[in-house]
């Protein structure tokens, strides 16, 4: 039941209306609705399967349980129907549809029903991977805040919706909340995590001037922004904009089998009256009866009706699929392993797909004479940062426990924001100040210019942060750490003939270091989303790409490669959405397992498709013929089915 409140409905009308916020659809109505053609043709599937039981004992509550399914299958058909023939559209739907009702007229309503339910699970199957595709907009829209807090001149905050936020407004953004417009910091300092719009692994240190992005998070400072690009354009629309332009590119992997369906839906309904008017004046039959041309039309039109043919498909993709499964791998939808079989380039992204997308401290080094050792200054260094949640602070965490090192009392602590944390804490009988942060921050502290120290110790690959004892210098070395068998992995995918590069928002040097630990050669990094989509956009037009990714700036990529794949433990929730398939471990060394499976699938596809037409060919022109019954020619028919089925069960193996 709805319940009257301001605060959504002004959340709903802020957002453009939305369909995903919308406080006049309840929890309950939007569970009914969910997959409802699933559900549908699932009971109707339940119904059939009762009502082939029942017959044996009762034909009238076999023939109730009938109409049942006739009603929760065939009414959506009959509509869809009705539609395509109102736009002069004859296809498979036609044909399927005409066949199933038809059928009833010569006493097979049972195969009628049979016919019905196959063709609805099908397209369900079908409907549920398009709405798919939706989610990953709503994750978006989830992530962008719809309301902002803007300073007014005397100084007061108002909230107001971003998208009546104008140019040069200034709004202010607190500790642990989402940026919702980009803008030019004009007041206070503060570390913005874009790991999910960028790929970079370490939150960025913001100050006065710096210009930040709408979507990253503010991490520990108080923000005052200055509002330079209206929402309609924001970094969070222009994504939004990317991915439904991606996903409208997409290739339509089944346009032969509809150009198909169609033609073959014509031809054989065509036939179908042409046998009812001619076989009596070429043979001499009548038109009416048992083994007149109107009841061999019948039959003919039922037994070339593609029930094999209809199963050929999703019976071997749903088997693949739970093969996949079994190994952690979600599929969503059978035509991506057609494509995957297609790829002959893989693109990945870096952080949080080659690498696991935390930070591990390597090693501490020491520059000059050393005030303490290091194992002490490692204690110093997680005793400041216990209390933030800061990657860098994580690493350090990790690290003291792994070294053992204890935690002591730091007195005055005091977090700089976007540049560091300082405070006192007693050592060898004396009080020494310390303070950890960017090589900047503690030039400050000292009062000279760290470049040189920074230069000497920077290795490839590494982000590097600083801990003052006093006025020793310690170095604090840090790496996003490759992912465990991903050189192996990559190996095994060259073996099969794929080209591999990498796309990645991370520093070039960052990138060149992961590129090399793990074999990837192609590389381009520094990239922005849209720079990223044109890469892959370039990329797909010589050829099928599968793209790799995690983060929400890899979300246009992935809906727009042939074949997108997301990481299911750290993946963002736009990636995962937007992606064809998911590992659900982030278990990239299943790749090469996957693209023979997807291959496999493949000729199983094409052996199921040739089985169902030739069944298809067995059974209709005896029945034409009138050289078997139509009994005989159903039980050829389904028969058929059943080989088909049984083929496609091959690929269940994982």
């Amino acid at each position: 039941m709805f319940r009257y409140n301001p605060a959504l409905i002004e959340d709903y009308f802020a957002s453009g209306m939305e369909e995903h916020i919308s406080p006049f659809l309840t929890p309950g109505s939007r569970k009914w609705a969910s997959n409802l053609t699933v559900k549908s043709s699932v009971f109707a599937a339940f119904l059939l399967t009762l009502a082939f039981i029942v017959r044996w004992f009762n034909m009238e509550v076999a023939n109730l349980l009938l109409l049942f399914v006739y009603f929760f299958a065939g009414i959506p058909a009959l509509i869809e129907t009705v539609e395509d023939l109102k736009e002069f559209r004859v296809n498979i739907d036609v044909l399927m549809t005409l066949a199933a009702f038809l059928s009833v007229l010569i006493g097979s309503a049972m195969e009628g029903g049979l016919l019905l339910v196959l063709f609805s699970l099908s397209g369900a199957m079908e409907d549920m991977v398009t709405e798919k595709t939706k989610g990953a907009l709503q994750a978006l829209h989830k992530l962008s805040p719809t309301m902002a807090q803007v300073i007014t001149d005397d100084g007061t905050l108002i909230e107001k919706s971003v998208r009546e936020i104008a140019l040069g407004t200034q709004i202010l953004i607190k500790s642990g909340e989402i940026i919702p417009l980009d803008g030019k910091v004009v007041g206070g300092d503060s570390h913005v995590s874009m790991v999910h719009l960028t790929g970079e692994s370490v939150p960025i240190a913001k100050h006065v001037d710096d210009e930040v992005q709408a979507g990253s998070m503010n991490m520990d400072g108080t923000l005052t922004v200055e509002v330079t690009i209206v929402a309609a354009d924001s970094t969070l629309s222009r994504i939004i904009k990317l991915i439904t332009r991606a996903q409208a590119a997409k290739p339509r992997l089944q346009k032969f089998l509809d150009r198909f369906g169609q033609v073959y839906a014509k031809t054989i309904i065509l036939l179908s009256a042409f046998f009812a008017l001619m076989l009596p004046i070429g043979i001499g039959v009548p038109f009416l009866g048992l083994e007149g041309s109107i009841y061999r039309a019948l039959a003919f039109l039922i037994a070339a009706s593609p029930c094999a043919l209809i199963i050929a498909t999703p019976t071997a993709y749903l088997s693949a699929i739970s093969a996949c499964a079994r190994r952690g791998i979600l599929m969503k939808g059978g035509v991506t392993l057609d494509a995957l079989e297609k790829c002959h380039t893989f693109a990945f992204d870096k952080t949080g797909t080659l690498t696991t997308g935390q930070l591990e401290a390597t090693k501490i080094d020491t520059h000059g004479e050393a005030a303490c050792s290091q194992t002490e200054a490692l204690s110093i260094a997680a005793s400041l940062e216990r209390s933030s949640t800061h990657p860098i602070a994580t690493a350090i965490m990790a690290y003291q426990k792994q070294e053992g090192a204890a935690i002591i009392p730091v007195k005055g602590l005091r977090t700089v924001a976007g540049f560091g944390v300082e405070g006192r804490v007693e050592m060898h009988g004396e009080e020494l100040e310390v303070a950890i942060g960017s090589f900047d921050f503690i030039g400050d502290k000292l009062g000279r210019n760290l470049r040189e120290v920074h230069d000497s110790h920077a290795e490839l690959g590494h982000l590097i942060t600083y801990l003052l004892v006093k006025e020793s210098i310690f170095i604090f070395h840090f790496l996003d750490e490759v992912r465990p068998k991903m050189a192996e992995a990559i190996a095994d995918l060259k073996k099969l003939n794929i080209e591999l590069i990498m796309l990645t928002g991370d520093h070039s040097d960052n990138a060149s270091y992961v590129g090399e630990k793990v074999g990837i050669e192609k590389i381009h990094s520094e990239l922005r989303p849209d720079e990223k989509l044109g890469i892959i956009e370039k990329l797909s037009e010589g050829g099928h790409l599968a793209m790799i990714g995690d983060g929400i700036n890899d979300a246009p990529a992935l809906a727009r490669a042939t074949v997108g794949i997301s990481m299911g433990e750290v993946g963002s929730a736009t990636a995962i959405e937007a992606s064809d398939i998911v590992f659900l471990k982030d278990d990239l060394n299943s790749l090469s397992w996957l693209l023979c499976k997807a291959k496999k699938t493949t000729r199983i596809v094409k052996q199921n498709l040739t089985l169902a037409l030739g069944v298809i060919l067995l059974a209709t022109t005896p029945a034409l013929l009138g050289v078997v019954p139509l009994w005989l020619a159903v039980i050829l028919h389904e028969g058929g089915t059943i080989v088909v089925a049984i083929n496609s069960l091959r690929l269940l193996k994982a």
